[in-house]
């Protein structure tokens, strides 16, 4: 698991990030680019009041070896950020060292790349993604999503509950108490917090207040690249109908010290 052994400052204390909501604005799910850098980010955080979490992809077109994960989070040591990322296909660790994996504040992972064999994957975010039999498209999620859960160096599941376009419309049928249990109990058993995801709005009321029941935590995520960042009118909203308070959401363990 992520973690270390550091303090954020003041700004982010939970005390000032509770507002009028009773738990912290905080926004673990932000991407900078070349259009939208750190700096940016920082001002909106400043702007808002909220905590930002900064995440990029263990990949081979982003942060493909210890030389770039290193440079990654030397440059945001240097800013009042979370540092985490965010892997997209599993076995991904074995890329880098354990220490530099131990500099991180966090790790978050979402299922959202269904292995297919040979190395090729159903990207279900797009909007082409088409599902011919949503039973077995369900059971290969279901599979993907346990196997996260269970083996994943992870904090966080990201994006959770989330379904293509093509087969949304079916959400709460297709998303019975059933597989929400399976999944709340594969999170519970290793202390997983879960996503409440502002862009994709997931997962329901039903699913949060169920989580909530078994002792799980919560976290915010907008998923943006762009001024979106920290808005989380979904989560907010979600969470006061929840009765969510500050015990109920993850705060990253792994913080550096200023």
């Amino acid at each position: 698991m992520a973690g270390g052994a550091m303090a954020m400052p003041n700004l982010y204390s939970s005390t000032n990030l509770l507002r009028k909501e009773n738990f912290p604005l905080m926004d673990l799910h932000v991407h900078n680019t070349k259009e939208f850098t750190i700096e940016m980010a920082i001002k909106i955080a400043n702007e808002r009041n909220v905590k930002f979490g900064i995440l990029e992809h263990p990949a081979e077109w982003a942060l493909k070896d210890d030389a770039d994960l290193k440079n990654y989070i030397d440059n945001l040591k240097k800013h009042p950020v979370y540092i985490g990322l965010q892997p997209m296909t599993t076995n991904w660790i074995q890329n880098y060292s354990p220490e530099l994996i131990q500099q991180l504040d966090y790790i978050l992972m979402d299922p959202q790349a269904i292995p297919l064999g040979d190395g090729e994957y159903q990207t279900i975010w797009k909007l082409e993604t088409y599902v011919e039999d949503i039973e077995d498209f369900m059971e290969r999620y279901m599979k993907h999503t346990f196997n996260i859960l269970q083996t994943e160096p992870i904090n966080i599941l990201g994006w959770p509950l989330f379904l293509p376009v093509c087969v949304a419309k079916h959400y709460y049928e297709i998303w019975t108490e059933e597989r929400m249990h399976k999944i709340i109990a594969a999170a519970k058993n290793r202390a997983i917090a879960i996503e409440i995801n502002d862009m994709a709005q997931t997962p329901h009321e039903k699913f949060i207040l169920m989580a909530k029941d078994e002792g799980l935590k919560f976290t915010f995520g907008s998923d943006a690249r762009n001024s979106n960042a920290g808005r989380l009118a979904y989560c907010k909203s979600i969470a006061n109908k929840c009765k969510l308070t500050k015990e109920d959401f993850y705060i990253p363990s792994g913080v550096r010290a200023y």
